[in-house]
């Protein structure tokens, strides 16, 4: 039931972002496994269009706010109002009250503003005048950040980019798929075929049903020597944290999840560990001169630790 349902919302997404299914496929693994999304790409390739689609297809209450240098903390919190009548403030919601939230360019607004997310990203709460409000679950946070063009942004704090569970990239498409984007918005946008295919509920179900995916004590080492190896290079500041190596465990499963297992194999950590630890390595500046990126130290990583031979006794080793 999981899989077809999961077929259904990447076809009803892929009808707006077309030829990117790997992409959309993640995004929606993410999802399931309850983590957060930064979407880092060049301008008109289709960020705020994939949050779109997944909100509509998703059947989740979705809120959408443009990151700019005027906004507040109190838009993304809320604030309180002081009622004449009663005699007592009372809270009104900011823009995370809802199951699906859109930060559009959320590097182009302050730290200050930034940092107003980082307590609903990791408690899925907000605190106003000491009182502290639960969002409804589930609760996803897509936000979308350009490269290029630094003038007037903010880089978002290491802190906060440790709380989004991947990075991904869209990426321009093909010849053949920009054709089929033109010809598609001729007469309608196609946001308005995509059709709702779960609720916000099954999306809870399948984030509560991940904890039985199962994950083998081999699986575990290699994921966490994976994560090691980031901390022991000479080339990084800062190495993937704890929580980097929980948020590579809960994307596995939920790429088990997607390719029909109730178990994780060596393939769903590889084919996720550059989406979640990339974001999460800062390079020191030897790396940048020798002309290393996160992505290039990470895919070495991988080839040098060897995976773990599931059904058999022999033990994770080094290369």
């Amino acid at each position: 039931m999981v899989i077809e349902k999961s077929e259904q919302i990447i076809r009803e997404v892929g009808k707006v972002l077309v030829g990117k299914d790997e992409v959309i496929e993640k995004v929606l693994m993410t999802i399931y496994a309850g983590g957060h999304i930064l979407l880092e790409d060049y301008p008109g390739v289709g960020k705020t269009t994939l949050a779109l689609g997944f909100a509509k297809t998703l059947g989740m209450d979705y809120k959408r706010i443009q990151f700019t240098s005027d906004t507040m903390p109190s838009d993304i919190t809320g604030f309180s109002v002081y009622n004449k009548q009663t005699g007592e403030f009372e809270y009104k919601a900011g823009a995370v009250d809802c199951q699906l939230f859109l930060g559009d360019e959320i590097n182009r607004t302050s730290p200050k503003t930034q940092s107003a997310l980082l307590e609903v990203m990791e408690e899925g709460s907000v605190t106003v005048d000491g009182i502290t409000h639960k969002i409804k679950k589930p609760f996803v946070c897509i936000a979308t950040q350009n490269p290029v063009g630094s003038v007037g942004t903010q880089p978002l704090p290491d802190s906060q980019l440790d709380r989004f569970m991947v990075r991904l990239s869209i990426g321009y498409p093909s010849t053949r798929e920009q054709v089929d984007i033109i010809k598609q918005r001729q007469y309608h946008n196609p946001i308005e075929n995509v059709q709702r295919v779960v609720s916000a509920e099954d999306i809870l179900e399948i984030q509560n049903y991940l904890a039985s995916i199962k994950v083998t004590d081999e699986i575990l080492e290699y994921m966490t020597l994976l994560c090691e190896q980031t901390r022991e290079s000479s080339l990084v500041e800062l190495g993937v944290s704890p929580r980097g190596v929980i948020a590579l465990s809960q994307l596995a499963r939920a790429r088990a999840i997607l390719k029909e297992r109730t178990y994780v194999i060596p393939e769903d950590v590889q084919n996720v560990f550059v989406d979640v630890c990339a974001h999460r390595v800062i390079l020191r500046p030897q790396a940048k001169i020798e002309g290393v990126t996160a992505q290039k130290l990470l895919e070495d990583i991988l080839s040098r630790i060897e995976p773990p031979y599931l059904g058999n006794e022999k033990k994770i080793r080094r290369k």
